[in-house]
C-alpha cells in the first residue's frame, strides 16, 4: 500500500516555509513608507554579531539609547508647541503650560516672523498671529517672557531663515532680566537646509544662509555653552511627504553638512558637536518608527567618530526632540486624532527620544484650544506614570522585526548618502531638487494609496459612517492684528532712529565681509531694530533667493 510522504511538523519547518506558510487577507502589507513587510521575523533576520550591531545603552553605537538608565534616570521632557496672537496670548498659555506640569517652553513664531516680515509688511495682512505668535522687536521678545525666569527655564524656538536675528532677540531680553547668554539653556532650530528641501521659507540665497548658520553655531559655542544652536529638523521633511528613510537620510546628510562647515570655519567638532541636537517626526506606522531613532543614533555615533573625528562622547550622542506628526491628523472624525498621537507618541517614547510634543486632536482644524492642548499634555503623562514602558531601558531590543527594520533603515539612508555624494554634497543636490523631487515622487506615491483604498485611513476613506459633530476650536480675534500693528508702531516711535540706522549700517558692513554677524545683530536687538528692518538690511547684501520648481 502506497503512503504520502509525511508532511513536516510546524517545528520541523525552516523560517522560511513557516512564514511562506497560511492564507492572509487583502491587505498592503508594507509600511506607510512602502517598505516591504514579511509575515515573520526570526532569529535570522537579526545582524551577523546581535551584541556589536546593538550595544548598550548608553554606550557606543548607542541603538539602545544615548544614556545608561534613560527613562529610569530622567523622564524626557515633556514640551508643548505654542503661541499665537501677540506676546501677551501667548505668555499667558507658556504659563498655564508650566502650571499644568510642562517641562520646557517651545515658542510657535507666525508666518511673517518665521519669513522674517515685520507685521505691517505688504505680505503679512491677515497673517499676523495666526499660526503662532507675532514677534517684530526685543520689546515683543520681553513681553513673550514676562515673569518667567530665562534662567531657569529651558526654551525651544522654532524657526528657521530669520533664527539668527531672533536668538539675538532672546539673548537681549535675557540680559534685560539680568540673565547673561552663558546660563541660557534652549535650542533654536536653524536649519536652514531643511527650509530650501521641505518647509520653503527663506530670506537670503543658500550659501549666506550657511554663513549665518555658521555664525550662530561659533557663537553659541563660545558664549552660549548650555544653548542648542541648530535643531537638525527632520520633522518638516516628514510633514512634506517624505517616507522614513528619506526623513533619516536627508535630516543626517542636513546635519553632516553643517558640521562640515563649522569644522571649516575653524572649530574643533568635540567643541560644537554636543550643542547640535534633532528633531524627528513620530509618524504613524509605529515600528517603523522606533527603528528610525535606532538607525539615527547609530549611524550619527559611527559618523561623527570614523568621519570627523570626534574624540568625546558627547560628541556621539544624537540629542533629539520628537513632535507627534501634524500630517497624520485628519479633519474629519477629528477624536480619532487622539489615538493617533498617543500610538505616534508611544513609538517616539520607545525610539528612545529625549523630549517630546504631542499635538491636539483639533490641529487639523485650527490652532489648539486650552482644553485640547492639556489633552495631548495628558497623554504623554499617563504614557509615562501608567504605562510601564519606562521602567526599564528600551523594551524592544532584540525584536526580530525591530532590528530586521533598523538595519534596513540603515542600508536606505546609506543609500541616499552615496546618491547625495554624486551631485556633489547637499547644498548642491538641493541647488539640483534632487531631495525636493524623491519627496514628491514619496507623496504621490501614499496618496494614490489613498485615493485608490489600498490604505485605510480611519474617518477618511473607510469606517467614515458616524459623526463626531461640531467641536469647539480656538478663533483668533482679528482684533490682535490691529494690536499688534499699533505695538509696533509704538516701538518704532519710541526708539532713537539715529541708533537704529547706525546699527544697521553697522550689520551691513560686516555682512560685505567674512566677520561673525551675532554681535552686530546684538547691536541691532540692543537698537531696538525690527526683525524686518535687520532682514531687508542683510538682504541688501546677501540678496534673496528663488526656488526652480520641481515638477
Amino acid at each position: 500500500m502506497s503512503t504520502s510522504p509525511a508532511q513536516p511538523s510546524g517545528k520541523d519547518r525552516s523560517p522560511a516555509e513557516r512564514r511562506d506558510a497560511g492564507e492572509e487577507r487583502d491587505g498592503l502589507f508594507t509600511t506607510i513608507s512602502g517598505e516591504p513587510v514579511q509575515a515573520l521575523y526570526t532569529q535570522e533576520d537579526l545582524p551577523e554579531d546581535p551584541d556589536a550591531a546593538l550595544g548598550l545603552p548608553g554606550e557606543f553605537p548607542y541603538t539602545r539609547g544615548i544614556y545608561p538608565s534613560m527613562y529610569r534616570g530622567r523622564l524626557w521632557t515633556m514640551r508643548q508647541f505654542a503661541g499665537f496672537g501677540t506676546a501677551e496670548e501667548t505668555n499667558e498659555r507658556f504659563r498655564y503650560l508650566l502650571e499644568h506640569g510642562q517641562g520646557g517652553l517651545s515658542t510657535a513664531f507666525d508666518m511673517p516672523s518665521l519669513m522674517g516680515h515685520d507685521s505691517d509688511h505688504r505680505l503679512a495682512e491677515g497673517e499676523v498671529g495666526r499660526e503662532g505668535v507675532a514677534i517684530d522687536t526685543i520689546d515683543d521678545m520681553e513681553t513673550l517672557f514676562q515673569g518667567i525666569p530665562l534662567g531657569e527655564v529651558s526654551t525651544s524656538m522654532t524657526i528657521n531663515a530669520p533664527a539668527a536675528a531672533m536668538l539675538a532677540f532672546y539673548v537681549v531680553a535675557a540680559e534685560r532680566q539680568g540673565v547673561s547668554p552663558e546660563h541660557l539653556a534652549g535650542t533654536i532650530q536653524t536649519d536652514i537646509l531643511k527650509e530650501y528641501i521641505a518647509q520653503k521659507e527663506w530670506c537670503f540665497p543658500i550659501e549666506p544662509a550657511m554663513r549665518l548658520v555658521t555664525d550662530m553655531v561659533e557663537f553659541c559655542t563660545e558664549r552660549m555653552p548650555r544653548w542648542h544652536p541648530i535643531s537638525i529638523s527632520g520633522y518638516h521633511i516628514r510633514e512634506a511627504g517624505s517616507t522614513a528613510q528619506q526623513e533619516l537620510a536627508f535630516t543626517l546628510k542636513n546635519g553632516f553638512t553643517y558640521v562640515e562647515r563649522a569644522i571649516e570655519r575653524g572649530l574643533d567638532v568635540d567643541d560644537f558637536a554636543p550643542r547640535l541636537s534633532f528633531f524627528f517626526n513620530a509618524h504613524i506606522d509605529f515600528f517603523e518608527e522606533i527603528a528610525k531613532y535606532r538607525a539615527a543614533r547609530r549611524i550619527w555615533a559611527r559618523e561623527l567618530r570614523d568621519t570627523y573625528g570626534a574624540r568625546s562622547e558627547r560628541s556621539l550622542l544624537m540629542r533629539c526632540h520628537s513632535q507627534t506628526a501634524g500630517v497624520s491628523l485628519t479633519a474629519q472624525q477629528p477624536h480619532n486624532n487622539i489615538v493617533r498621537t498617543a500610538l505616534e507618541a508611544l513609538s517616539a517614547v520607545l525610539g528612545g527620544t529625549q523630549s517630546l510634543h504631542t499635538n491636539s486632536f483639533d490641529e487639523a482644524l485650527a490652532l489648539p484650544t486650552e482644553d485640547a492642548a492639556r489633552l495631548a499634555l495628558r497623554t504623554q503623562q499617563v504614557i509615562a506614570h501608567e504605562t510601564g514602558v519606562a521602567n526599564t531601558v528600551d523594551p524592544l531590543a532584540g525584536s526580530y522585526f525591530v532590528e530586521s527594520s533598523t538595519d534596513r533603515m540603515e542600508e536606505a539612508a546609506y543609500e541616499y548618502f552615496d546618491k547625495i555624494d554624486e551631485l556633489g554634497g547637499m547644498v548642491a543636490a538641493i541647488e539640483q531638487s534632487y531631495p525636493q523631487r524623491e519627496i514628491a515622487d514619496a507623496s504621490f506615491r501614499y496618496q494614490l494609496e489613498v485615493d485608490a483604498g489600498e490604505r485605510i485611513v480611519v474617518g477618511v476613506n473607510g469606517f467614515t459612517e458616524g459623526d463626531d459633530g461640531a467641536i469647539s476650536t480656538l478663533r483668533i480675534d482679528p482684533a490682535l492684528e490691529r494690536k499688534q500693528l499699533d505695538r509696533l508702531q509704538a516701538s518704532r516711535g519710541s526708539r532713537n532712529s539715529a541708533e537704529v540706522e547706525a546699527a544697521l549700517g553697522r550689520l551691513r558692513e560686516a555682512a560685505t565681509g567674512d566677520a561673525n554677524l551675532m554681535e552686530p545683530l546684538l547691536d541691532c536687538a540692543r537698537a531696538r531694530a525690527s526683525e524686518g528692518e535687520i532682514v531687508e538690511s542683510l538682504q541688501r547684501v546677501f540678496g534673496s533667493y528663488t526656488e526652480t520648481p520641481v515638477f
